[in-house]
């Protein structure tokens, strides 16, 4: 299978199975960083069906986002200051620089993280930053995961990263390790919502006061944090 055709087929879990928590997370993940966002042009690489575009669109005066997956970018709506490409990353060439670049939940995704940073390293203009998210293998809920027997290890691909397409999960010191192999340097990083229950646990349980209040105590335990990310800024 080509790697279009395995993103199109992947990409139908977006449509039937994610939660609203899901959602609520990328809002989550979207506070997180938009004090990094630097304009006035930006780069959203995997929007998905646009849940954190359409927050993105009012930090920027032009917004590209790019897709490989033609279903999910069909659905973000058309707007005066956003450009669609449905293309893979690694086939992208933008022919023009962005002041930022957000990488949410991409790296876990492609089978050479690294050569993906490079690229998109080039894509930045002077005092441009790349932002970073990705899933935390050190979360609270894994270790918990793995002192149930649920997992191995922390970082042991579970039934939910399987089907989202997930080829590894990070550490906080694994994705500085890729960042640092593409010459990327954090000049900031944090984490995103302390996570001690499955996202379906807390859908079904929790009012949005536990969860605003679990995202609070994310940023002050970022290693244990469901999410982390990382600004990093163009090297000199």
């Amino acid at each position: 299978m080509s790697e279009m055709a395995r993103l199109d087929e992947l990409s139908g879990w977006y449509l039937k199975y994610q939660l609203d928590f899901d959602r609520r997370m990328i809002d989550y993940r979207y506070r997180s960083i938009k004090p990094h966002l630097r304009g006035p042009h930006g780069l959203e690489l995997g929007p998905a069906e646009g849940v954190m575009t359409r927050m993105l669109i009012a930090d920027f005066s032009s917004l590209t986002v790019v897709d490989a997956a033609g279903e999910l970018l069909a659905r973000i709506p058309s707007l005066p200051n956003l450009m669609k490409v449905h293309a893979l990353f690694e086939e992208f060439e933008p022919g023009t620089h962005f002041n930022t670049i957000v990488m949410d939940h991409i790296l876990e995704h492609v089978a050479e993280p690294v050569a993906l940073l490079n690229r998109a390293r080039d894509w930045l203009a002077p005092a441009g930053c790349v932002v970073v998210g990705v899933p935390n293998g050190s979360s609270f809920h894994r270790l918990a995961g793995v002192k149930m027997g649920m997992l191995r290890e922390p970082c042991e691909l579970n039934d939910r990263d399987r089907a989202l397409g997930h080829r590894r999960v990070y550490t906080r010191e694994s994705l500085f390790r890729d960042l640092q192999r593409a010459a990327l340097k954090p000049s900031a990083w944090g984490g995103v919502f302390f996570k001690p229950l499955s996202n379906q646990q807390i859908q079904d349980t929790w009012t949005q006061t536990m969860m605003d209040g679990f995202y609070e105590l994310g940023k002050d335990f970022p290693e244990y944090a469901n999410e982390i990310y990382a600004v990093c800024e163009r090297p000199e």
